[in-house]
């Protein structure tokens, strides 16, 4: 009796002292994480200027009329993180929100170094923005496979909740859940986030979620607050890698983020649409209206259709077909596997480039050049808009700011821009990067194509 009772101390000692162990490894796999983590996470400050229209103003949350108020504008400055993913070129990962309209970013390292930022292209519709630094002596977080994240799963979220002076904050948690979508208002997002409880707040925006191998899974974007507060209740979303990655290199490299559309507008299904459509599940894609002259028309497809495969893809809902088809490369030919009364049936379909929103091209740096200027690449719906010719090279004039120098030179909206200088314009990329190459000097000088004629237009940057 008493021998088995030492010996199940004995064992019970062994087993508490394994567990100790256990924990200390996994809080020391942590630390390293962090410690490796921590010099690629800043702290972006974005200063912005909040014009406030002539005729509404806001009262608490709503707007009210006064025409006899003058044109006002009010400094507010924007607190969020980023993440450093490619040290050699400076490139930093963040949201588009926490820099949207900025006149002038400003990123702290760790370091405590201050080191102004320019941007290299935003997505409003991803949220995602890339900026740029010139600096050496930087660290990067290598980007990991966001597909093998699973639930339960540990990370860990860094930025800078609440205040710059807390800056480099680490907290961890679990993969609560994945392929959240629905989340942001509107309908004009692509969401698929990772859905987290690591405490993330005001300021953690654009910041890392991490996983243990320290690789960067997600950029920390929303909380879910569940009422007036803006502090954390235990449920975030992130952005995830893989998403991140596409919208990155296209914005790299094209200046905005190339998508593919099927022209389709579409639905859940739900359980009252299942039964009357005698549906076996409620997963995929309802169409309730078929765009003209689009993909999905050229292709066959009918109201009523629900797509449940996309190149063999199982789609679970609208917001999932629309991350699918987004991402597909414009002209490639997919099967969708779709519903029609009942039976199972396979359209070929070839998708086509989704137009461009507008670009504003106004470079952001310590001497705040802005041009004013609205370009898109010229696509034939554009061209049939502004009556120009569809094979027109260079960009297209869609808005322009009158107050700008821009504008006081003569440039209108439906001028083709075909040169910077001496350099020829084919992109609305290549029209940034131009601008970019001339921020140092005091005047700008562009060729416009307006009807049958091309002119030359000279103005000072602003």
């Amino acid at each position: 009796m008493q021998r088995r009772l030492f010996i199940s101390i004995i064992l019970l000692i062994g087993l508490l002292s394994a567990q100790n162990s256990i924990v200390k490894q996994f809080s020391s796999a942590i630390a390293d994480v962090v410690e490796k983590a921590n010099p690629a996470v800043v702290t972006i400050t974005a200063e912005k200027v909040i014009k406030i229209d002539d005729q509404f103003r806001q009262f608490g949350d709503f707007p009210f009329f006064h025409p006899q108020l003058p044109d006002q504008e009010y400094s507010s400055q924007a607190l969020g993180s980023g993440v450093i993913v490619d040290a050699k070129k400076g490139y930093i990962l963040t949201n588009n929100h926490v820099v949207e309209n900025a006149k002038e970013i400003k990123i702290k390292l760790i370091d405590k170094r201050v080191i102004p930022a320019k941007i290299i292209g935003t997505d409003p519709k991803s949220d995602i923005a890339v900026l740029q630094i010139d600096v050496n002596n930087i660290q990067q977080i290598p980007l990991g496979d966001s597909d093998k994240l699973r639930v339960g799963e540990w990370v860990l979220a860094v930025g800078s909740p609440f205040s710059a002076n807390l800056s480099h904050t680490v907290t961890a948690g679990i993969v609560s859940a994945l392929g959240r979508s629905y989340v942001m208002p509107g309908n004009d997002h692509y969401e698929n986030f990772i859905q987290t409880d690591a405490a993330i707040n005001p300021g953690n925006s654009g910041g890392a979620l991490l996983n243990l191998d320290g690789e960067l899974v997600g950029i920390n974007t929303a909380i879910a607050t569940g009422g007036m507060e803006r502090s954390n209740r235990g449920v975030g979303f992130a952005i995830p890698s893989n998403m991140i990655k596409k919208v990155m290199s296209d914005l790299i490299e094209k200046g905005y983020v190339v998508r593919s559309w099927l022209g389709v507008y579409i639905q859940p299904v739900d359980d009252k649409t299942a039964r009357a459509l005698d549906l076996s599940n409620r997963d995929g894609a309802l169409v309730s209206e078929i765009v003209p002259d689009s993909p999905a028309d050229n292709a066959g497809m009918q109201i009523q259709d629900v797509i449940i495969e996309f190149d063999g893809e199982k789609i679970t809902d609208p917001s999932h077909l629309k991350n699918v088809v987004s991402s597909t490369p414009p002209g490639k030919r997919s099967k969708l596997l779709i519903v029609r009364d009942g039976n199972r049936k396979t359209i070929n379909i070839t998708l086509e480039e989704l137009e461009q929103e507008s670009q504003t091209f106004a470079t952001y740096n310590n001497t705040n050049m802005s041009l004013g200027i609205e370009v898109r690449n010229i696509s034939s719906s554009l061209a049939e808009r502004y009556g120009i010719d569809p094979e027109s090279t260079g960009v297209l004039v869609t808005d322009i700011d009158k107050k700008s120098n821009a504008y006081e030179a003569g440039i209108r909206t439906g001028d083709i821009i075909t040169r910077v200088g001496t350099k020829r314009v084919t992109s609305s990329k290549i029209f940034k990067d131009l601008v970019e190459d001339l921020k140092e000097q005091d005047s700008l000088l562009l060729l416009v194509k307006r009807g049958e004629r091309s002119s030359y237009f000279a103005f000072e940057i602003d």
